[in-house]
């Protein structure tokens, strides 16, 4: 049995992953910025459950809750970073306000915490680090650019971390969510507050996809939690696993798409090394 760390687990995905490692007699530490929202699951598993409250924004928070994570329950086996929200806007409409914190949540604060663990992972030459991305983080869409790049700092982060910590026994994944029937469509998503017109057809599109998809999306939070930890007991797991069909099939072919653009235009770049 293992232990795990996993953030923002008041609803969504993480929830669904708290409940089902639970239930499959893992131990773990259930993290939310409040903790109300989540010590029903530990009530409910006095003896292998531990919930605290974390910000992942707040660093000297970070720190104490890993160490009392450590003294409570032991080492860290898995790290899941899913705490994150959503912004959809085109990039014209973009509100610093809202940028700014969502990068400290969604890209900071994931960083923090694997930089908080890794020590202890390292001294042991064993670990898992598990960090949410979306399918955005490879495909961005028109309304989504401040998002995705949120996704696409953290998986190119991951990749590098891959590379430095694969030889010390350590193992990562980025695990890229398409529509899932989580609050991310609802509670978890901000949008600009000042439309401009000009992207109504482009970046304005994706609004209208909120308002009328929240609630039935494909993907179930269960089967995508059951997939993680199926993930985690890979020796040598992958970098990158999309979640559910639509995020699948769009992978394949952003995949297939730049190969394509590679070979009909690498004339163009190739031949630039000096002669």
């Amino acid at each position: 049995m293992a232990t795990w760390f996993i953030t923002g687990c008041s609803t969504g995905f993480g929830r669904a992953l708290a409940q089902q490692v639970l239930a499959a007699g893992h131990t773990a530490v259930i993290t939310a910025r409040n903790v109300e929202a989540v010590t029903d699951l530990a009530e409910e598993y006095p003896d292998t459950a531990v919930a605290l409250a974390l910000d992942v924004t707040d660093d000297q928070q970070i720190a104490t809750t890993v160490e009392t994570a450590r003294e409570r329950l032991g080492d860290i086996d898995v790290l899941v970073n899913n705490a994150g929200y959503g912004y959809r806007s085109a990039v014209e409409e973009g509100e610093d306000e809202v940028i700014r914190p969502m990068f400290e949540t969604n890209y900071f604060g994931a960083v923090k915490l694997i930089n908080a663990v890794l020590p202890s992972m390292r001294a042991r030459r064993a670990g898992m680090i598990i960090n949410l991305s979306s399918i955005a983080g490879q495909v961005s869409p028109a309304g989504m650019g401040y998002y995705a790049a949120t996704k696409a700092a953290l998986e190119a982060t991951s990749e590098a971390l891959m590379r430095e910590v694969r030889s010390l026994g350590i193992r990562v994944s980025v695990v890229q969510p398409g529509p899932f029937r989580t609050d991310f469509a609802g509670r978890s998503l901000y949008q600009s507050q000042a439309p401009i017109d000009d992207y109504a057809e482009t970046a304005g599109k994706i609004r209208e996809e909120n308002n009328s998809v929240d609630g039935t999306q494909a993907g179930d939070p269960v089967k995508a939690a059951q997939a993680i930890m199926n993930l985690a007991e890979l020796d040598k797991p992958p970098l990158r696993l999309p979640l559910g069909q639509l995020a699948t099939d769009l992978a394949q072919k952003d995949l297939q798409r730049q190969l394509d653009y590679l070979r009909k235009w690498e004339h163009l770049g190739r031949d630039t090394d000096f002669d």
